[in-house]
């Protein structure tokens, strides 16, 4: 078993929960890997979750600008080095102003003048951290949007629908319902469709590898790796999850009625979240 440092199990505890011991034991395993020791700790029933992200200490702010007829919309993420100035005005006139700028030219535009002002005037090191844009398609298309906490979690949500439903008043407050659920229950997809082949081999495997130390035989160990894979499904797949206004139905079921009280049909189609400080690949 190879020696690993500190570090590196206060780490793995971070990502886990599991214990310190577990954790060493773990890396030492795999030699130092991190995400391989993540995978024996939960297969051995010692961590609940992996956790997608990680932490880090960045201060600053998230934040939307969108159009008048919510066609566009873009979401950023600007980071500074302290709580104080991220709850200036003047650096949340700036992040308005990057938001605008994405909004009107993309995410490649060009900020670089605009944090070197920024920088100038606080003290601080400023870094437009990401940046995404949604442009609904065609007729009927539409982004809402949501910002939690005073700017640390921002969504964009994009729908498409027919003229009756997206014209309807009922149905930008049903777009921004949808964003609040994605700020609140942090899915990974819109539907079970869309999850990778290598993620959910991956959650069979483990949830095999758990079921197996209880001694069931095959056909039962089977059915309870894929009871398994369905609350997978439902913790991550937006239209599969319990909706925040009403838990008893899923978010799927949710739409349905209200499209139906309005009249036409109604397509989530894809979602961006943003929240300040974390590491992880953007949403789908």
């Amino acid at each position: 078993m190879s020696e690993v440092s500190a570090a590196l199990v206060r780490e793995l505890r971070d990502k886990t929960g599991a214990g310190m011991m577990d954790c060493k034991r773990a890396l030492g395993e795999t030699s130092g890997d991190l995400e391989k020791a993540v995978v024996i700790l939960r297969e051995k029933g010692l961590a609940a979750a992996a956790k997608r992200a990680t932490r880090t200490a960045s201060e600053g702010l998230v934040a939307v600008v969108a159009t008048p007829n919510n066609a566009v919309a873009a979401l950023v993420e600007v980071n500074c080095e302290t709580d104080f100035v991220a709850r200036t005005p003047e650096f949340a006139a700036l992040v308005d102003r990057v938001a605008q700028q994405v909004r009107e030219h993309g995410p490649q535009v060009d900020l670089s003048a605009m944090v070197t002002e920024a920088v100038a005037k606080t003290g601080e090191n400023v870094v437009v951290r990401r940046t995404t844009r949604f442009e609904a398609s065609g007729n009927g298309g539409l982004v809402g949007s949501y910002i939690h906490a005073g700017g640390k979690i921002g969504v964009l949500v994009e729908v498409q629908g027919d003229g009756a439903i997206t014209s309807a008043a009922e149905c930008l407050p049903l777009v921004r319902d949808l964003a609040m659920q994605v700020a609140a229950a942090n899915p990974r997809f819109v539907r079970r469709e869309e999850a990778p082949t290598d993620v959910i081999d991956g959650e069979r495997a483990i949830y095999r590898a758990q079921a197996a130390t209880s001694g069931k035989p095959e056909p039962v160990i089977e059915k309870m790796v894929s009871g398994k894979l369905e609350k997978f499904y439902k913790d991550t797949c937006l239209l599969e999850q319990p909706f925040i206004k009403d838990p008893d139905r899923s978010v799927s079921a949710w739409v349905a009625d209200a499209v139906k009280r309005v009249g036409g049909s109604l397509t989530v189609k894809r979602f961006a979240r943003f929240q300040l400080g974390e590491q992880t690949e953007q949403a789908a």
